[in-house]
Parts: structure tokens; sequence; C-alpha cells
């Protein structure tokens, strides 16, 4: 059940994509200083779920309680390849989300892009990037926030297993030494063994 202290807890969620609900009933709760993966097969509702709790989507019915300061890590960002911004540019944006001294906000970048091991891309735009390489970008500009929740949609899609283990890493120093409540979906399976808590979802619907 959810408790006071959750940064964000939903009750009775439900979406309907076309008139058809994706998502049936859905009670979940976020803890402070854990890391909860969202998991299940393909068009399970686990995406449709994190947007939700981010407050992206709207639910049919049911009703999400937030707390505190959230930031979402999309898969795939509305992001032209056009748009001429570096890696820089990207994870600076993430410092927007709250006042801070120029300096401290540069320095808060610089050590996002360390932490994904970036270093030496600043200044490489985005479209030139792999996709692994995007996704620790965008990973990167999630944690410079700083946020009381962080939510992340496949943060370790597209990476080899050296990088899964980096992210892995991040997300659990997050949660535990920061006390952030971290959520991202994943197919990863050490991701999901190395979980403090585990969300199943199969046909939009909660599984014990």
């Amino acid at each position: 059940m959810p408790q006071s202290s959750d940064p964000v807890a939903a009750q009775g969620l439900c979406y309907a994509h076309d008139a058809e609900d994706v998502l049936h009933d859905v009670s979940v709760a976020v803890p402070r200083g854990a890391v909860t993966v969202v998991c299940g097969p393909n068009g399970a509702g686990k995406s449709t779920l994190v947007e939700l709790l981010a407050g992206v989507l709207e639910p049919r019915r049911g009703n999400v309680v937030r707390h505190g300061r959230i930031a979402l890590v999309v898969q795939r960002p509305a992001v032209p390849d056009t748009l001429p911004v570096t890696v820089r540019d990207v994870v600076t944006m993430g410092t927007w989300s709250r006042r801070r001294p120029r300096a401290e906000a540069r320095r808060a970048v610089d050590e996002a892009i360390a932490r994904v091991s970036l270093t030496g891309f600043e200044d490489r735009p985005l479209s030139t990037l792999s996709g692994g390489q995007r996704q620790r970008a965008l990973l990167a500009q999630g944690v410079v926030q700083e946020a009381d929740v962080l939510l992340l949609d496949e943060p370790a899609a597209g990476l080899d297993a050296a990088s899964r283990d980096t992210t892995r890493t991040i997300l659990r120093a997050e949660a535990r030494d920061r006390g952030a409540a971290v959520v991202c979906v994943s197919h990863d399976e050490d991701s999901i063994r190395s979980a403090d808590r585990v969300i199943r979802l199969a046909e939009g619907r909660l599984v014990d």
C-alpha cells in the first residue's frame, strides 16, 4: 500500500489507446532510496506506466500523487537529427529544472558526463553518436537534475555489457547514496535481479 512518505504513489490507474485500455487498475508505490525495475513482455504497458508516474500522460481513471521533483529519461527523445545540439547541450538541459550558480551547474554537467564515460565527447553533436552513446548522454541529463524521483525508460537499451554495468552502478548510487526514488523499465535480467523492488506487468495488469 502507498505510504505518506512515498514520493510517487499511484492508485487504480487505467489508460487507454484508441478507446481500449492498455493499463488496467494498476496501483504502485515508489519508495525513496531504492531502485525499482518495471519489467514484462513487449506491450505490457511498462512505458505507459512510467509516463503516467511522470505526469507526461493523464490516466483515464485513477490518480498519481507526487512529492518533490521528477526527472524522466526517455529512450527515444523527440529531437530531430538536424537540430545542432551537442552532448554538453543535452546534459546542460538537465540543469534547467532548478536554479544554481553557473559555475556549480557547469561542474555538475562535467561530473555527469564523466559518470557516463563520455568525457571527450562534450562538443560532439548528438546526431553523430551511436545509439548507446545517446542513451548515456540522456542518462547524464537525468542524473544532473538531482531529482527526488528518477524515472527511466529502458536506460540500458543499446548499451554493451560494460555500459550496462556502469548504468546499474549509477542508478544504485542515485538511490542508496543520494536517497532518490529510482524507477526504470528494463528487459535486462541482471538489472531485474539486482533491483530492490520489481514491478511485473503482463497485458497491462500487475503480476504477483
